[in-house]
């Protein structure tokens, strides 16, 4: 894969496109700047790859496998194929850059990691990267997510990390990154922000998606190997889009790979029912950069909501936001009862437990098996669902 897109975007103002930015106080500037320039000078050091590599391989448990669902081709047409990121340690892509950022804190002497969390699987994976190396870690988290979420709640805990509940607003992921930034400001010296998803101010969207492209580059080799060919359509889940970014870059210059970004529709299409930023969104300014937001008439972020804790961001990536408009990516939304059917479709006919975010990417995938039986669709499967197993059986109960 050619790396120009990549050197195109994002440019040297930390835009993509009419995207991104770094809208913040005069006080974080002199920070960012020095992540920035040390983001350019370490992370491309030969010392820092082949840390992170050896962690990749010998702690994080990669490459995770791509695996055809027999099963569920079968029902459902098409010839489906998951890339496992279940399997990465924590049970999500999100260690993946989890451990950059804790290690590029390392080379900063940073003290403390500081991030919000949603679903709770970056929260859990920063405090596995902080424990690992041997630093602090404060992960702030809605009310409303710390009892939907308990079992990751539990684990970040028992990792060492100080969980700080969030009680304003809906108490729920914009609240908790809106928390976990005011942590920041209070010591920048000695703390970094670690945040989830390809979303905040420049450098943050390029770091995650960089240390994310790992997913899309043994995906797109290993389908090769697997089939001789790519794949017709490549289907990722997106919230603020750590996931869909990491996968769909190893794809973006293969015009014949059609690519699915899938929301959440929530209860309904009514405002505050959802979480469909990028169908219903317009360009707007959230947690200092600009993207598609869900926003009322004076340019407030409106209320959001999805079944799934990881999914409920009223904005999106900037990079997201660009593809988008360049109509290279296809966005497209997934309600709460499609979520919750595939869920049980993936468990029962393959044994594997999704995660209510993952399982947005399964609906849809098994909407285009129907529809292109002839073709193939490699999904990503963002993680596994054990953190979701309560909360379904709580409010859904098992299928009859």
């Amino acid at each position: 894969m050619a790396d120009n897109y990549f050197k195109k975007y994002p440019d040297k103002d930390g835009f993509y496109g009419n995207y991104g930015g770094a809208f913040i106080p005069p006080v974080l500037e002199a920070e960012m700047k020095k992540i920035n320039d040390a983001y350019y000078a370490v992370s491309k050091s030969h010392s820092f790859i082949s840390e992170l590599r050896s962690i990749r391989k010998h702690y994080q448990g990669r490459p995770t496998p791509v695996y055809y669902c027999n099963r569920l081709s079968e029902k459902y047409g098409g010839r489906i194929y998951l890339k496992r990121e279940d399997l990465n340690h924590t049970g999500a892509h999100k260690l993946n850059h989890c451990m950059g950022e804790a290690l590029l804190a390392k080379y900063l002497g940073k003290k403390k990691l500081i991030a919000e969390t949603g679903a709770g699987q970056h929260g859990v994976a920063l405090a596995t990267a902080a424990a690992y190396f041997g630093l602090e870690c404060e992960i702030h988290m809605g009310e409303v997510d710390i009892a939907k979420e308990h079992p990751n709640v539990v684990r970040m805990k028992i990792l060492g990390a100080t969980v700080v509940p969030v009680t304003h607003g809906l108490k729920t992921l914009k609240e908790a990154v809106d928390s976990a930034f005011e942590a920041y400001l209070k010591d920048p010296v000695n703390s970094i922000y670690c945040i989830g998803s390809v979303v905040g101010p420049h450098p943050f969207p390029m770091m995650v998606r960089d240390f994310q492209r790992v997913v899309g580059i043994e995906a797109r080799e290993q389908f090769f190997e697997m089939t001789g060919e790519l794949p017709d359509n490549v289907v990722a889940c997106v919230g603020g889009g750590s996931n869909a970014m990491g996968m769909f870059s190893a794809f973006i210059e293969d015009e014949e790979c059609a690519l699915y970004g899938i929301e959440p529709g929530g209860r309904s299409m009514n405002l505050g029912d959802h979480a469909a930023t990028m169908s219903l969104g317009t360009p707007g300014m959230i947690h200092g950069f600009k993207c598609y937001v869900l926003q009322d008439a004076q340019g407030n972020p409106s209320p959001v909501y999805s079944v799934a804790s990881g999914l409920d961001y009223p904005g999106v990536g900037p990079e997201h936001s660009m593809l988008k408009d360049l109509k290279r990516v296809n966005y497209d939304v997934i309600n709460d009862t499609e979520a919750i059917d595939a869920f049980y479709e993936l468990s029962r006919l393959e044994g594997i437990i999704p995660a209510l975010e993952s399982s947005h990417a399964v609906a849809y995938a098994l909407k285009l098996a129907k529809k292109n039986p002839q073709q193939s669709i490699l999904v990503n499967l963002s993680g596994r669902g054990d953190k979701d197993i309560d909360f379904i059986i709580e409010k859904y109960g098992l299928p009859k």
